[in-house]
């Protein structure tokens, strides 16, 4: 077996020296910030590769998480980096009375995730829109949007979302943030060419429904497998629904519900019952329940429940059946 070093990793560095975009994605600081902070705050690694490349121990790492936790809590990244260069673990300089600094745990519950998913969570806490741009868009192009979603965004998204309901107000500014870039993010997908007479998928929130990221999502993958959508986004009204489903003549109707209160059965049911097309050549569309709002059974026999973006895609798939190419 060849072992001889790779190109990334030069033979003198540690085993656990990392480069510095590994460093970026595992603390959600974007290479350009890191050496901002070298440059002005002697916040950097000690080894480099042919004294070029830099190479970040487990030491310089941990002076660096320090740095971002201590500006992720309001400290002005000056006083960060004084302090992180001192070693103070504990942060205790920053938390004395006084100081106007927050204190109380300030990380996400994120438990075992992926790293790009933890660097993410620290920047949105940071709110370093940037930087939560750039790794947004690192996750889609590396892994596609449907891992990206699953293994990375939605789990950053409902540690927001727990971390909200245990600190009440003070954590909304970073849960809007990130839904914003998120959906950024999602609408920067580019959909494959596809045929444009195709029936298309109609997407909509149930009415009173605000949250819209998962349909985002759905809207997203669904261009990307070149089949046409049509997307209404939140809190569509019923008749405005009604109204959609017999003009465009869908494939499939989806209804995104985020929770029981907004979750219409009877809705559903009856978005079910549309027919539409020329007399005596009508058409119904099939009908897709999404979200955790649709608990319980499904309203009717022929409605059905997507579970998750994955599974949800491939019956969205058969429904449609081939997609002819575009002319």
């Amino acid at each position: 077996m060849d072992r001889r070093p790779s190109p990334e990793t030069p033979p003198d560095a540690p085993a656990a020296a990392l480069s510095t975009g590994a460093v970026a994605r595992r603390l959600g600081v974007s290479p350009t910030t890191m050496r901002s902070w070298e440059r002005r705050y002697a916040i950097g690694p000690e080894l480099r590769e042919d004294g070029r490349h830099r190479r970040w121990t487990p030491q310089d790492i941990a002076r660096l998480e320090l740095m971002c936790r201590l500006t992720a809590r309001g400290v002005p990244t000056a006083e960060a980096a004084r302090i992180a260069r001192a070693g103070d673990p504990d942060a205790r300089a920053v938390a004395r009375p006084g100081t106007g600094v927050p204190r109380g745990n300030d990380t996400l519950p994120l438990g075992t995730v992926r790293p790009e998913c933890r660097g993410l969570a620290r920047a949105a806490v940071r709110l370093d829109a940037p930087t939560v741009r750039e790794l947004l868009d690192t996750a889609l192009a590396e892994h596609g949007l449907v891992t990206a979603w699953e293994e990375v965004i939605a789990p950053t998204l409902h540690a927001m979302g727990r971390k909200w309901v245990s600190a009440g107000e003070r954590y909304v500014e970073v849960e809007h943030l990130l839904s914003w870039q998120v959906s950024s993010a999602l609408h920067r997908v580019r959909p494959a060419p596809g045929a444009t007479d195709a029936p298309p998928v109609l997407l909509a929130c149930v009415p009173g429904e605000q949250h819209t990221l998962p349909i985002e999502a759905l809207a997203a993958a669904l261009g990307e497998q070149a089949l046409p959508v049509r997307m209404f986004g939140a809190a569509l009204p019923a008749e405005a629904l009604h109204d959609a489903v017999r003009r465009t003549g869908p494939r499939a109707v989806v209804l995104w519900a985020q929770s029981r209160t907004t979750a219409d059965r009877a809705l559903a049911r009856s978005v079910a019952g549309i027919e539409w097309g020329l007399r005596g050549a009508r058409g119904r569309s099939a009908l897709l329940l999404a979200g955790p709002g649709w608990t319980g059974r499904a309203p009717t026999a022929n409605i059905e429940r997507l579970y998750g973006l994955r599974s949800g895609l491939d019956v969205i798939a058969a429904l449609a059946g081939p997609v002819p190419a575009p002319v």
